[in-house]
């Protein structure tokens, strides 16, 4: 079954084209990565084009989208989500979320011990999520700033990773910062979803994972546009 996986909720546009075996084992074809700084919706399209052409398919032979949810900034991670679920309904398949911090984390699984992902959030925040030593989410995802979350997360876990943890690094001294693999991968979002996938789930509705209110608001009185 061939599965299209993408993720945008970080600076980084990444996109897999991976062949699900029943057991929900993943079989990379294709993958790549774009830095996208504020360009996600110029570089998706083209970088799902590059995947399925370098594994020689065609969107019509895809079987399951998968996408990260975030969290993320709004408009980065709208147009991923936006994407992802307009090819599955496009193709008439099922759309799988998960979190992309979780995403992050399974690439980490295989070191011991506990661990806290930080990607940036703005605003002198991170997005942030804490796993146990099984890789299982304990807490978050949540919004915070650095101090508070390195605070909180002391004497849990000794091993930080993501752009957040080196961005924020004074907050984080201390903690074993972990610099390798920083952003979320496609192919680990695939992984993920894989399972729902092999198990030919029911598609799901993709929610963005935000975690903040919009910055734009409804006015609280009308303004006048003519003389009284």
């Amino acid at each position: 079954m061939l599965l299209l996986a993408l993720d945008s909720s970080t600076p980084r546009v990444t996109v897999a084209l991976v062949d699900v075996a029943a057991d929900a084992t993943v079989r990379v074809l294709a993958e790549h990565a774009d830095d996208a700084g504020n360009r996600h919706g110029e570089l998706l399209a083209p970088a799902i084009q590059r995947v399925l052409a370098t594994a020689g398919a065609a969107p019509t032979d895809l079987r399951a989208v998968g996408c990260g949810l975030g969290p993320g900034p709004f408009t980065g991670l709208r147009v991923g989500i936006v994407t992802a679920a307009s090819i599955a309904d496009g193709l008439g398949v099922p759309a799988y979320g998960v979190c992309s911090l979780d995403a992050l984390a399974l690439a980490h699984r295989e070191q011991p011990g506990g661990l806290l992902v930080v990607t940036d959030a703005r605003r002198k925040q991170v997005y942030w999520a804490r796993y146990d030593e099984e890789g299982r989410r304990v807490d978050g995802p949540e919004v915070s700033a650095p101090d508070d979350v390195a605070a909180a997360a002391r004497g849990h876990v000794d091993r930080v990773v993501g752009p957040g943890a080196t961005q924020w690094s004074d907050a984080f001294a201390g903690f074993a910062i972990d610099e390798s693999d920083p952003w979320p991968q496609a192919n680990m979002v695939a992984r993920l979803v894989a399972p729902r996938a092999a198990a030919q789930a029911p598609t799901e509705q993709l929610t963005p994972m935000y975690l903040r209110r919009p910055d734009a608001r409804p006015p609280t009185s009308l303004k006048a546009v003519t003389p009284r």
